[in-house]
């Protein structure tokens, strides 16, 4: 049995929701299809035809009496059946015979279970189709029998159902989206469908689509998704994992709407009370802090809501946030800034006094810091992260005596040295002087080397496996 999450989003306007397809669902209801030609050219069985006849007539009456007749003739027609009209006039019926009564979903599971027929077969072969309104009718039928029933939809193809959203959401241009989104947020309020979604990849493509300009209808959407998803607490705790708070901040303060404020402060709670572990959350909290949360929260705390969800959330959020600034060392807070990977000129990394205390630390957790910053390195195409990462590894090799070597081990010398070239001017200037440091056998440290050395060996700094 499904173990659906109920929520106050299950009002969610539908139509606004899935508007090109209900346009479209809106003009095909309004068509008639001559069954008549169908029975005649023996395409269809006499007792097919008269269900759907009846159906087009008397639907409710008709439904009450004859359940089990209706499945089977919906299932014949949806499987047997090819002409693109007729299909669509079909899948609108069946649509909307669920959308009157989710009962009838079981009933549907039921029936075709004592006739030993694939309930999901039919309707996941349609996604193939081309006509684009078939594939997203299908669509949304398939998430309805998969999440308002006691059934669950099989392993193999939930994968493939997963993948098929995950996919069309990632297309370009896809006027149906919102279609999508809708029927995953449908499929993510049962939590035995989520760790399918994370398992083809499916958090990385929300936060991918986010970081793009998509307007505010489908941005919504896709944090909803994100926000069933945290109320699982292994989830929540992975969730930064894949810059969630970066991209969410980002939002948050660019947002104008208020049910995007709304969804965002909602995933930002989850991320902090779902996590069975305190250091997760603790972590969670220092992420939004380094990303400027608590400067939007104080913007919302002027504000007036109609929703008391925001006001209380705001209020939660705010002060947890500013007790792990309280509890924050210096280390904390240039960690959690590297491991954004969004490096600014904030005053920890001018300190000699924290290079002093801390250069050793970056060598914990098998180098974990050091070889962030390498990656910025080579990854990241903004100026100011490339001259911050250039000046904090100049900084380590400076501070850590055997910082030349750990450097070398991990190719990050030969990187620092490509940015001698680079375009921007700062980047040039903090490169050289990297390099300079890295020139220079152990900076002011020559005289206590070997003092050091055993200091290191006592302390056991982890060996260094790999390249960045």
């Amino acid at each position: 049995m499904t173990t659906a999450l109920y929520l106050p989003e299950d009002n969610i306007d539908m139509i606004a929701a899935t508007s090109v397809l209900q346009q479209q669902a809106a003009d095909i209801r309004t068509k008639t299809i001559n069954w008549a030609s169908y029975m005649q050219s023996q395409m269809i069985s006499q007792e097919d035809y008269q269900t759907i006849s009846a159906l087009d007539k008397s639907r409710a009456t008709f439904l009450a009496q004859n359940s089990t007749q209706v499945v089977k003739t919906m299932l014949n027609l949806v499987s047997h059946l090819s002409k693109d009209s007729t299909i669509q006039y079909i899948l609108v019926l069946l649509d909307d015979l669920l959308q009157e009564d989710r009962s009838r979903v079981d009933q549907f599971h039921e029936t075709s279970a004592k006739m030993k027929q694939c309930i999901w077969g039919p309707f996941l072969n349609l996604l193939n189709r081309q006509d684009g309104f078939i594939v997203n009718m299908s669509s949304r039928i398939l998430a309805k029998f998969a999440c308002w029933g006691h059934e669950t939809m099989p392993k193999s193809d939930l994968n493939f159902y997963l993948q098929f959203l995950k996919d069309q959401l990632a297309s370009n241009n896809n006027e149906y989206i919102q279609s999508v989104a809708r029927c995953l947020q449908m499929m993510l309020r049962v939590d035995e469908y989520r760790f399918a979604f994370v398992s083809v990849d499916g958090i990385s493509t929300l936060i991918r689509i986010l970081s793009t300009r998509v307007n505010f209808q489908v941005q919504y959407q896709l944090i909803f998704c994100l926000w069933v998803l945290t109320f699982n607490p292994l989830l929540a705790a992975k969730m930064n994992k894949f810059s969630v708070i970066p991209i969410l901040a980002d939002i948050l303060s660019d947002c104008a709407k208020e049910k995007v404020t709304r969804i965002i402060l909602a995933v930002f709670r989850n991320l902090i009370e779902k996590p069975e572990d305190a250091s997760v959350a603790k972590d969670h909290c220092i992420a939004m802090v380094q990303c400027k949360v608590l400067k939007q929260l104080s913007i919302l705390e002027q504000r007036r809501f109609d929703d008391e969800d925001i006001t209380a959330d705001v209020e939660y959020l705010s002060e947890k946030l500013q007790n792990s600034v309280q509890d924050l060392s210096s280390f904390d807070e240039y960690a959690t800034e590297v491991r954004s990977g969004r490096l600014e000129w904030s005053p920890v990394h001018k300190s000699a006094k924290f290079w002093r205390e801390n250069a050793q630390r970056l060598n914990e957790k098998n180098y974990e810091l050091l070889r962030i910053l390498v990656h910025l390195l080579e990854t990241s195409k903004d100026a100011i992260i490339l001259s911050v990462a250039c000046f904090d590894i100049g900084e380590y090799v400076r501070h850590y005596p055997r910082g030349k070597h750990v450097l070398e081990q991990l190719g990050g010398k030969q990187i620092v040295m490509q940015h001698l070239g680079h375009e921007d001017p700062n980047v040039r200037y903090e490169a050289l002087l990297a390099v300079q440091k890295l020139m220079v056998h152990n900076w002011e440290y020559l005289g206590k080397q070997l003092e050091k050395e055993n200091e290191n060996q006592k302390q056991g700094a982890a060996p260094i496996a790999g390249k960045a």
